[in-house]
């Protein structure tokens, strides 16, 4: 899906509604295709079609507007802003969906299955309610700004076969991964959301309290993942993506082993103590799904530097791949261990081991992941001063087609080779990166450059 839509404006269609627009515009009566998974009394056929066709349509939407911030400013302080305001709504959203559908189960009957078709009515309501907003109210990179390398990618595309399509796609899907900084970045996203996966999987069983309790303590984590959202935007554009992602590291991981330090000192049954540690940890969750998807804003940056073409597409694409690859790999682990420990799901009473085997999941296993992260992040060297260099730099090469090197300071030269891994006159499509550029010499590394 990334990489349509990163083709799709040559067409007539993409010059009419947009590369990216288009799709969400398609997306608006298609996610209607939600609510016939909650039609009742069908049958196995039916429903495993019903969810493919929605999952489809899902991404067909989740990727294109993924792509809009990049589009719609190349600011980062623009783009640090937009990207809070879209993370916090959709935390605000996920706190409607923890609500809204026990609010109609107790109207209808949790055993009637028309409380879950009206429920999944009114989420397909709202959601075309609000993307029929963004089709409206954003909008997307002109033409007339992007570089003749990215016209000529999108013209290409036309005239090949569905064999030539094939490989181009497993070009530009493995180029990106050739991205050092995407590589980086992608390290701090599963990193975070891999520990968080983790938590999800475990914490039902680790609040181990009546559901009114459990209810009310992720409800307070919802509400502080929404302020943290909020306070996330003032502190990425002052200190940077990369400090800010390691401060809510802390806050979560010292939440996850609060838990068990309240587990093994007997004061699991201590709410005020249970409410404090569920507020730290959506403090640290907030900042955890906030981070990651406004660094995201700024890879495609990077990458036009390097390739001279506009792609923020097939990184979305290969971002939402590797997220759900890894929610499925970590949701299986943690089935895999407790089962091994003697868990029995549905029993109320579990043997004395599997307490511990999830207290130590829970604590050291979220520890250990975030821990990787961590140690990412402290060489992603992107912020609001060297993204400025970058971009500068960027409209030169733009506007003379090449690097220049007589244009560049020092100064500047170093912190474009930094971002970009490569040698200043490797950049601007002068390397093999991408399927333009595949006949072209690999690029010097910055590294190789300076210690020759």
């Amino acid at each position: 899906m990334g990489f349509l839509t990163d083709n799709f404006g040559s067409t007539r269609l993409g010059k009419r509604f947009g590369r990216r627009k288009f799709f969400i515009l398609l997306g608006i009566p298609c996610v209607f295709s939600y609510s016939f998974i909650w039609v009742g009394d069908m049958g196995y056929w039916y429903y495993l079609l019903t969810y493919l066709v929605f999952d489809v349509v899902y991404t067909m939407i989740l990727v294109p507007y993924e792509t809009l911030v990049p589009e719609m400013t190349d600011d980062f302080k623009q783009k640090t802003k937009f990207s809070g305001a879209r993370i916090a709504l959709a935390q605000l959203s996920a706190i409607l969906a923890a609500f809204l559908p026990g609010i109609l189960l107790s109207h209808f009957g949790k055993d009637n299955a028309i409380s879950f078709f009206y429920s999944s009515l009114v989420f397909s309501v709202i959601c075309a309610t609000v993307l029929t907003l963004v089709y409206f109210f954003t909008w997307e990179r002109p033409r007339e700004e992007m570089s003749a390398e990215s016209l000529q990618a999108e013209k290409e595309r036309q005239s090949l076969t569905l064999g030539q399509s094939l490989k181009r796609l497993s070009v530009e899907l493995s180029s990106t991964l050739r991205i050092r900084i995407f590589r980086q970045h992608l390290g701090m996203y599963l990193g975070g959301y891999i520990a968080q996966d983790v938590f999800n999987a475990d914490v039902v069983f680790v609040l181990m309290q009546s559901p009114t309790v459990a209810s009310n303590l992720m409800g307070t984590m919802a509400i502080l993942q929404f302020l943290a959202v909020i306070g996330m935007i003032p502190l990425c554009i002052r200190f940077g993506p990369s400090p800010s992602y390691r401060l809510v590291f802390c806050l979560f991981g010292l939440a996850e082993m609060s838990y068990g330090v309240l587990y093994y000192s007997g004061l699991h049954d201590v709410f005020s103590l249970l409410l404090l540690i569920s507020a730290l940890a959506g403090l640290g969750r907030g900042g955890i799904n906030y981070v990651p998807w406004n660094t995201y804003t700024y890879i495609a940056d990077v990458d036009e530097v390097i390739t001279a073409q506009r792609r923020e597409g097939i990184f979305a694409g290969i971002m939402t791949l590797t997220r759900k690859a890894s929610q499925a790999g970590a949701v299986m682990l943690v089935g895999v261990v407790l089962q091994l420990s003697g868990f029995v799901s549905g029993q109320s009473v579990q043997a004395p081991g599997v307490s511990h085997t999830i207290l130590m999941v829970l604590s050291v296993g979220t520890v250990c992941v975030l821990a990787l992260g961590f140690l990412v992040s402290l060489r992603f060297k992107l912020n609001l001063q060297t993204h400025q260099t970058l971009r500068e730099e960027t409209l030169k090469m733009r506007e003379d087609g090449r690097p220049v090197p007589e244009r560049i300071t020092p100064q500047a030269r170093q912190v474009v080779e930094m971002l970009s891994g490569m040698s200043y006159e490797s950049l601007w499509g002068n390397n093999n990166i991408g399927y333009l550029n595949r006949h072209k010499q690999p690029a010097h590394s910055a590294t190789q450059v300076t210690q020759h």
